[in-house]
């Protein structure tokens, strides 16, 4: 099966760098009835955290945000892609990139199991047209995976 790049819709926000503050904003996303794609949170000073996410309907991801008080910025641009695992399968698709000279920023890559494979990638905000058209990204605004 051929990989599936989505050119996606991303939001930020910072929560406090506790136990509990991203279960208890997902919980909360949750019973408004917000799907997530995707999350990567890591810290960005003493005591704070950055979360990206990747809601599946980002209309109804900023309704429930505003609804719930939370701060996030965006829409920004990144690229989900999920596909076959295989050694070198994510490398593939970084040198697409390299091939058009555009640097990619940021990179997650997980094995899903059962021979599947997810990842995450960023490039500027600049080069986003064009690593949409050298990946092979299919842009939608709600994104179905």
């Amino acid at each position: 099966m051929k990989d599936q790049v989505l050119c996606v819709d991303y939001f930020v926000t910072q929560v406090e760098d506790k136990p509990g503050s991203g279960a208890e904003m997902g919980k909360k996303l949750a019973k408004e009835g917000v799907n997530l794609l995707a999350t990567l949170a890591f810290p960005t000073s003493p005591g704070k955290t950055q979360v990206d996410l990747v809601p599946e309907n980002p209309d109804a991801f900023m309704k429930a945000a505003r609804k719930l008080g939370l701060t996030a910025t965006g829409p920004k641009t990144a690229f989900l892609i999920h596909g076959t695992d295989k050694a070198g399968a994510l490398a593939e698709l970084l040198d697409r990139l390299a091939q058009k000279n555009i640097n990619v920023r940021a990179t997650c890559g997980v094995g899903a199991g059962g021979s599947r494979y997810g990842a995450m990638l960023w490039v500027a905000p600049a080069d986003v047209e064009a690593a949409t058209r050298a990946l092979g990204a299919q842009v939608a605004t709600h994104h179905h995976v």
